[in-house]
């Protein structure tokens, strides 16, 4: 199986809380739902349904799993959601136990994460994406774990909130693979390790 990783980004890199604004207040952050008068429904819509299209299962952090878990079930009716809802999910926490989950979820322990990870990747299976959580994103990119990044970089400074990449000092040279801008001025970017 791939991990494949979908960040929506401001220009200067942040990724915290692109949904709303009570989704992560971490820090004082206060420009929660910074990404949706960017979202272009013609071109950014088809990229979100089709990351389904593959997938085996969703991996998620805890916090975007709990935000995710408490919405999509509700929705219902219509493709997407209806295939949100019947898929897989892992949750990678050091605070629930498989008591807390729901939706379908099953638990990686925080501290195994990196192990049972790179165990998923070498099942037979589509892909493991992973939408958000940004920790999780960046103890994933640090191991070596993530085969695709898909980034839709937003034409907005944020000034200060959760990245991804690591700041360890180690290069990590990527690929381009497609990119395309979309008419609200987002730039969606897919990457791949370089070879």
């Amino acid at each position: 199986m791939r991990v494949v990783v979908y960040e929506f980004m401001s220009l200067d890199g942040v990724v915290q809380a692109p949904g709303g604004p009570e989704e992560d207040t971490d820090g004082g952050f206060a420009h929660g739902g910074w990404s949706h008068p960017y979202f272009d429904v013609e071109v950014m819509g088809p990229i979100v349904g089709e990351s389904m299209d593959n997938a085996e299962a969703l991996l998620f952090g805890r916090r975007t799993w709990q935000g995710m878990a408490a919405a999509w079930p509700e929705r219902g009716g219509e493709p997407y959601a209806d295939a949100m809802n019947a898929i897989g999910k892992y949750v990678v926490s050091s605070t629930l136990t498989e008591a807390d989950l729901t939706w379908n979820s099953k638990l990686i322990p925080a501290e195994r994460a990196v192990e049972e990870i790179a165990a998923l990747r070498e099942q037979d299976g589509g892909d493991l994406i992973t939408w958000g959580s940004a920790s999780l994103v960046t103890s994933m990119l640090e191991a070596g774990l993530v085969d695709e990044l898909t980034v839709m970089i937003e034409p907005i400074l944020l000034g200060g909130g959760k990245r991804i990449f690591p700041a360890d000092g180690g290069a990590r040279p990527l690929e381009l693979v497609e990119s395309v801008t979309t008419g609200t001025g987002v730039l969606v970017s897919t990457y791949r390790p370089a070879r």
